[in-house]
């Protein structure tokens, strides 16, 4: 397999996400990670910021080489696939709730390409781990710092500063 997708809005990108990222760089040639803007969610980081906190996060890691950070342009995820070469999408999953919320998406793309995910279970001790969760005990004044990778700690407390500036 030489290259596959690993889509997210990674707001923030976690431990979990580089789990995810460092293992699908040993099945695969290439790994894009893919990161995507949803409107109908509200970010607590831009795309820009998300984007160069993992790649400073690859770089630090010593991934920069096999895996790279794009954002994921609107429209369908299976065209972004297909125009770079994609063979398959990579997800991590939790637990039974994340399969759940996955299996229409897989089902889909392999409907309207024939795109292929990969399902890779989260380690225990990174399974408890969610962007949203992390977002969520950060703004109330909890420590988050052991979730996340350096560059994305440092992007999240510059997002809270400034949000509590502007409050």
């Amino acid at each position: 397999m030489s290259t596959v997708v690993l889509p997210g809005s990674f707001d923030p990108f976690t431990l979990g996400h580089l789990d995810i990222a460092r293992r699908a760089a040993a099945i695969a040639d290439r790994v894009v990670i893919a990161v995507s803007h949803n409107p109908s969610k509200r970010s607590l980081l831009d795309q820009d910021t998300r984007c160069t906190a993992i790649r400073e996060t690859l770089e630090a890691e010593g991934l920069g080489d096999s895996v790279e950070v794009r954002p994921l342009p609107a429209g369908l995820l299976v065209d972004f696939c297909r125009e770079i070469g994609a063979g398959a999408v990579v997800r991590g999953i939790r637990g039974q709730a994340d399969l759940s919320y996955e299996e229409p998406m897989i089902r889909m793309n392999d409907h309207l390409a024939g795109i292929d995910t990969m399902l890779l279970i989260a380690r225990p001790a990174v399974a408890h781990i969610s962007s949203s969760l992390v977002r969520e005990v950060a703004m109330l004044g909890g420590d988050v710092e052991a979730m996340l990778p350096p560059a994305s700690a440092r992007a999240l407390r510059a997002a809270l500063a400034e949000r509590e500036q502007t409050a």
